[in-house]
């Protein structure tokens, strides 16, 4: 009986929590889209929001969020982040939320994976992955900051990728799914390629066999993973433009997106493995019998100079890739 009582009080205590997070994400959105009305009266340089657009782009990051939390994706600092990153691409574009829907859910499932193999080849893996708002930001800040520019350039609102009609706005909209690409490509091969490689990987920049969880350490499984990535985020981009683009079929075929996305994240992968093993330590601990990335006396180098860590070359990795990608597209994307 008592036992029974405590659970109806924990069902209770759920669906009053919930009920409250759904009210506030209602009255911000309330006020966020009065703020967004005013804005645009007194500035005909402001977009005007929808109080629908306001709700949606509060209650989903924050929905997927904690859920992240709970399943130990992401600490109390990278949930934090993450609410800013989800919030500021779902108000700019649905597609970027798709996008990074996918990125993050595959990518933290894909971390949890095989965990007990990771922890032997990896010192530092968490159980879950447990990101940081460092972590996030390296992964997101491009994108956030791209997801701005375009509302700064167009508003907000969905639109296919087009150059002949929306040049700077296509050409935002393409960095943007590259620097995500990028992300998931390089996270997709870090994951899966030293579970499932049969062979050793081999450093990028001279070829020689390295042990698993070199920086800059390469498997033909780990760069297949990587096209797969980014070939899901393009798809899932692809898949928000069928469902919120109007006349979607008056514009430039749009199925190039998934090849885009596909490249990104086996050029990012290469990008990112080519950063690690140059500009990042790497070195093999004789007494875990592990590689790690600091210098000590009991580790004997293996490769790359102690300049950057982990999240600075996945910064540096997903920027250029936003830079460089949407000028080669450009030149092969079609049009009418």
């Amino acid at each position: 009986m008592q036992n029974e009582v405590e659970l109806s009080i924990k069902e209770y205590s759920k669906m009053m929590t919930d009920l409250m997070i759904l009210c506030f994400t209602l009255a911000l959105s309330f006020m966020f889209w009065i703020i967004s009305m005013t804005a645009s009266a007194y500035s005909g340089s402001v977009y005007p929001v929808s109080p629908w657009r306001w709700f949606f782009s509060l209650l989903i990051p924050l929905t997927l969020t904690l859920r992240a939390v709970k399943r130990r994706s992401l600490d109390y600092t990278g949930a934090l982040g993450a609410m800013v990153v989800g919030f500021v691409l779902t108000v700019a574009n649905f597609s970027f939320l798709f996008a990074l829907f996918a990125f993050f859910m595959t990518s933290s499932k894909l971390t949890r994976w095989k965990g007990d193999i990771k922890k032997r080849l990896d010192p530092e893996y968490k159980e879950g992955g447990q990101r940081n708002w460092v972590q996030v930001l390296c992964n997101g800040g491009v994108p956030t900051e791209l997801a701005l520019l375009y509302m700064i350039e167009v508003g907000p609102g969905e639109m296919p990728i087009d150059f002949g009609k929306q040049y700077s706005a296509s050409w935002i909209c393409l960095s943007l799914l590259g620097a995500l690409s990028c992300s998931a490509g390089d996270t997709w091969a870090s994951e899966v390629g030293p579970v499932l490689s049969k062979s050793k990987p081999k450093l990028i920049t001279t070829w020689k066999e390295v042990p698993a969880g070199t920086n800059g350490g390469v498997t033909a499984v780990g760069l297949f993973a990587s096209l797969l990535g980014g070939l899901t985020v393009g798809g899932a981009y692809l898949i928000s433009q069928m469902l919120f683009v109007n006349d979607l079929h008056l514009a430039v075929p749009q199925w190039p997106i998934v090849v885009y996305g596909g490249v990104a994240g086996l050029l990012g992968s290469l990008l990112d493995s080519l950063l690690g093993a140059s500009m990042q330590y790497s070195g093999y601990d004789k007494t875990t019998g592990k590689v790690v990335n600091y210098e000590s006396k009991t580790t004997e180098r293996i490769c790359g100079k102690p300049i950057l860590d982990n999240n600075a070359v996945n910064l540096f990795s997903s920027l250029l890739i936003a830079l460089i990608l949407p000028g080669l597209a450009w030149g092969f994307w079609p049009k009418l």
